[in-house]
């Protein structure tokens, strides 16, 4: 049985860091593209990072490029997101995903994976 399960999350003030973790079971991460995933409450579920399966390609949107960072370990089966600079908009449920990906390639649609996580909830306030 294949299983994502998110952590690192919880409050921190707008200009703190987090860092959350996606570790897999079940299966081996360091075969399958990887995406982080956010909703936030009435909004559509947004893509904030991906990474491909061997080169380690990565693709970050404007909202999130320079202050978001995705890592795999595949040592310990971990994806993480290292996010920094953070700011009330950033507000939400985070998910990982993953994707059996033959292609290699960065995968952004979330319709598009295979597995996800019950998510892990990011609060930024003062």
């Amino acid at each position: 049985q294949v299983q994502l399960v998110e952590s690192g999350g919880g409050l921190v003030q707008p200009g703190g860091s987090l860092r959350l973790s996606c570790a897999a079971s079940g299966l081996i991460l360091a075969d399958h593209a990887v995406g982080w995933f956010r909703q936030a409450p009435g909004k559509e579920r947004e893509g904030v990072s991906f990474i491909s399966v061997s080169d380690g390609k990565t693709y970050y949107p404007d909202s999130v490029k320079g202050r978001f960072t995705i890592s795999r370990d595949n040592a310990n089966n971990t994806v993480y997101l290292q996010m920094n600079d953070l700011k009330p908009e950033d507000t939400a449920l985070y998910y990982c995903a993953a994707k059996d990906d033959p292609f290699n390639t960065i995968v952004v649609i979330p319709r598009s994976y295979d597995y996800w996580g019950q998510g892990t909830q990011v609060t930024v306030s003062a």
